[in-house]
Formats: structure tokens, sequence, C-alpha cells
């Protein structure tokens, strides 16, 4: 996570969300949102793509209380907010988790069932080619 401070605060804040505690989940990056700096009229949005990420939490905090008029409108605003958050939050897999939302905007829209509750993985180190000996 760039330019954010306190990472084991958004490790936990993630942690929380993963787990379906949504509204705690919410409560710990706003905390950080608070105290991030504001972002640079040019720079990578960080504070914007975490708002994006406290935004995903009240979206599922709405949807776990039965409001999915409101799950549906800030989740909308959520991803508006998260897109190209890869550069706020690089060790992060972005593209699963929507791929994950697109099912949950089907759903809240009533035209598909119910998904497993979203998760927000990080992403897997790139597989390396093992280096050959050094000839001597």
């Amino acid at each position: 996570m760039n330019a954010l401070p306190a990472p084991e605060d958004f490790e936990r804040g993630l942690d929380l969300f993963n787990h379906a505690r949504f509204f705690d989940a919410h409560e710990v990056l706003e905390d950080l949102w608070r105290a991030a700096p504001r972002d640079p009229p040019s720079g990578p949005n960080s504070r914007l793509h975490l708002q994006g990420m406290i935004q995903l939490a009240v979206a599922f905090h709405h949807e776990s209380i039965g409001n999915l008029v409101g799950a549906r409108s800030v989740l909308a605003r959520s991803l508006r907010n998260l897109a190209k958050a890869d550069l706020s939050f690089p060790e992060l897999d972005l593209d699963g988790l929507r791929a994950q939302l697109a099912f949950w905007r089907e759903y809240l829209a009533g035209s598909a069932p119910r998904p497993n509750p979203p998760q927000i993985f990080k992403r897997r180190p790139p597989d390396r080619k093992p280096t050959a000996p050094a000839r001597i």
C-alpha cells in the first residue's frame, strides 16, 4: 500500500472484511483514511482508493442487514473509487476481487442467486524460473 499509514492496521481491516465483520472493517479502514495525507492533484489517488475499500465494507454491511438498495448504491461508488487501485494496493488481487464483485452486482440487481461472501486476497508472487548455476 503506497503513501498510506499503518500497514498493519490495513491488514487488520482486510482480515475483518474477510471474516465478514464488515462494520468493524469499515471502522478500522476509516481511521486510516482520516489519517492519510491528501492525494496530490496528479498523484496516485491512494486516499480515494482507500475510500473505495471503506465503501466496499459499508456495501457489504448494508447487504448483511438486508439493505440491498444501499448495498447496490455503495458498491457502485466503491467500484468507481477502486478503479486503478492496483497502483495503491499492488499487493492485492484486485482483478480477483472485481470478478467476485461482478457476481454480487448481479445478485444485488435481482438477476442471480446470492454468491459466497467476497474475499480480498493477496497477489501470488510470480513464478520464478530456476536460475542456472554460474559457469566457472
